[in-house]
């Protein structure tokens, strides 16, 4: 408290407003380096795309096409990150750059530092910012040099497009694995169904069951109704002639033939042994037949979803969509030196007023 009375308002307003605001016009007008700001706006744009002709390929393939928000966002994570400096350094020198600048030492990039600390350097130059609504990306590159900003804007611009186009190839050739191993395994299957229906024909002599039971149910109409015609001519016979007469036996010879053949085409169908029914083996030849018709439109959709991954793993799916390239800045955007002075004189008047009133609250109790 004895260090009160010496707190006069002039040495508060020395301490508070007068010693930062030279020091920071000192700063500004001797040791400030202009900064020039490079941007670009981007997005990821997918190419169209058709599923195959065929209505499931696309349940096949899964889903390979992202929406372009949410590739615009992988994107932003990808310019922000440890491999991206590597390669722009690689490229452009980045931290030579970013060293050769020694007199501003609030923001120069020291000698000797940490990779780590280099990629907090870096994120702080280069601003990345996501518009929610229309999924565009802003990339804006700070440089002590309006031609280095431009340059490393489009550098970032070169690797993003080769990130976008690598990790689409990279999903469809995975894809297309996959659709490979379906067709493998599809192929097998459409062989093994093929081979069973073979056996089953060379094993019951039949080339199709159900037409042959189809076949004979057509046979067997026929025979009744030749019979039906048969007995109503015998009844007008025996109307006018003897049982004993040689037309009423002959047809009575020709009904028993008919009813004889009658019997064992129904027995074909459904009576006999188990194994030889004709029923029986219709109804196995069905199931035969679906899983082998079911095999071939399997394997059907399997060699479109081969072909419409080839297709993708070799063109271009997504595409990196400039919407403003980087140009060359002729007016630096940083120290914005007016404005920042202007903000410091404010928030010390505000330090200043605050202080000036604890001081003399203080004060008052003190009396």
């Amino acid at each position: 408290m004895s260090l009160l009375p010496a707190l006069t308002p002039l040495r508060l307003k020395l301490a508070l407003i007068a010693v930062p605001m030279v020091l920071a016009g000192v700063y500004y007008a001797f040791f400030a380096a202009d900064r020039y700001v490079s941007e670009a706006t981007l997005t990821v744009r997918q190419a169209n795309q058709e599923s195959g002709p065929l209505p499931g390929v696309a349940l096949l393939l899964g889903g390979i096409n992202p929406p372009s928000r949410d590739d615009t966002l992988y994107l932003r994570e990808y310019v922000h990150s440890m491999g991206m400096l590597k390669r722009l350094d690689a490229r452009l020198n980045l931290r030579a750059h970013y060293e050769a600048e020694t007199r501003d030492p609030l923001f120069r990039l020291y000698r000797d530092t940490s990779q780590e600390w280099f990629l907090e350097y870096y994120r702080s130059r280069v601003e990345v910012l996501f518009d929610e609504i229309a999924s565009l990306l802003t990339v804006r590159v700070q440089g002590f040099e309006p031609e280095f900003a431009q340059q490393v804007a489009q550098a970032i611009l070169d690797e993003s497009e080769q990130f976008v186009n690598g990790f689409s190839h990279q999903m469809a050739r995975e894809q297309m694995r996959f659709a490979e191993e379906e067709l493998k395994g599809a192929s097998v299957r459409l062989r093994d169904t093929k081979a069973k229906v073979v056996a089953f024909q060379n094993k019951y002599k039949i080339l199709d069951p159900t037409a042959q039971a189809r076949a004979s149910g057509v046979l067997t109409a026929e025979l009744q109704a030749e019979l039906a015609k048969l007995e109503a001519e015998l009844r007008n016979l025996r109307s006018y002639l003897n049982d004993d007469s040689y037309q009423v036996k002959g047809l009575r010879g020709q009904i028993a033939a008919l009813r004889a053949q009658l019997d064992i085409e129904r027995g074909r169908g459904t009576s006999g042994r188990n194994s030889d029914r004709l029923n029986e083996l219709a109804s196995q030849f069905r199931d035969l037949g679906l899983q082998a018709a079911f095999a071939e439109d399997a394997y059907k959709l399997s060699l479109a979803a081969v072909e419409n991954a080839r297709i993708d793993a070799t063109r271009k799916i997504k595409s990196l969509v400039v919407i403003e390239a980087p140009v060359r800045a002729e007016v630096a955007e940083y120290p914005r030196r007016l404005y920042n002075l202007a903000t410091l004189f404010v928030v010390c008047c505000l330090l200043y007023g605050v202080t000036r009133l604890v001081v003399t609250t203080v004060r008052d109790h003190q009396d």
